[in-house]
């Protein structure tokens, strides 16, 4: 794995940015467009309320979520509401390019929902050009979570998936699978706080079995980004 480590979580944010802008530029010149699948979290939180104050090419932009709570977009807990309101709202994004999951309908029915504007957008594989992903003191990312049975999905794109363990709210979720993060072309963690240290060392030591190891996009670009308190002190 590739991992960048920082002193404090502003330069972690700082260069999350840079990379986003680079990915964008890429893309963008490249494909005429740039997709990205957004993660919930307090970490990217600070990063997209960074983004909306840069001049990026929104109108080119198009907005997925790896993985969504069964909320209504303006309730507490729902990926979607955070960052809009940190971020997409303040910025002159068509209301075309925001794929949000439909977390008020039934979990099933928002999976196959969701699934199916993934296929109508990519085609035969959900081609991210970034995921931004976060990692859980128990080791999950996205929805993924250890045990689950949603980490042997090998077909479909999304699942839905019950979720009884904390961080509250411990509502049902939709999640993107392996299969549909591992066909990114870069997979960027954004990790931060010494609660993620014990994990993330068994991660970078290549033994965890942890949901968030199983991220490694075979085409494609694996980075973390983690402050100091997540790497054990290091620096």
């Amino acid at each position: 794995m590739s991992i960048e480590i920082f002193n404090s979580p502003e330069a972690l944010i700082h260069r999350a940015a840079q990379l986003f802008a680079r990915q964008v530029s890429q893309a963008v010149a490249q494909r005429g467009q740039f997709s990205v699948a957004l993660a919930g979290g307090k970490t990217p939180q600070a990063l997209y309320e960074h983004l909306a104050t840069l001049a990026l090419p929104w109108q080119q932009m198009h907005f997925f979520w790896s993985d969504e709570r069964c909320v209504g977009p303006l309730e507490a807990g729902s990926n979607y509401g955070m960052a809009f309101k940190a971020w997409l709202s303040r910025v002159p994004i068509p209301a075309e390019n925001i794929h949000r999951i439909l977390g008020e309908l039934p979990p099933q029915q928002a999976a196959e929902r969701y699934e199916n504007e993934l296929r109508s957008f990519f085609g035969k594989q959900p081609r991210f050009d970034l995921a931004l992903l976060g990692m859980g003191e128990d080791g999950h990312t996205a929805s993924l979570f250890p045990g689950s049975s949603a980490l042997q999905e090998t077909q479909a794109w999304v699942v839905c998936v019950p979720h009884d363990t904390p961080p509250p709210p411990l509502v049902t979720r939709v999640t993107l699978t392996f299969t549909a993060l591992n066909a990114c072309r870069l997979a960027l963690f954004l990790v931060s706080g010494k609660g993620k240290a014990p994990r993330l060392a068994e991660i970078r030591r290549g033994e965890s079995g942890l949901p968030a190891e199983k991220v490694q996009p075979p085409k494609g670009k694996l980075l973390w980004l983690v402050d100091s308190a997540a790497a054990g002190g290091e620096n």
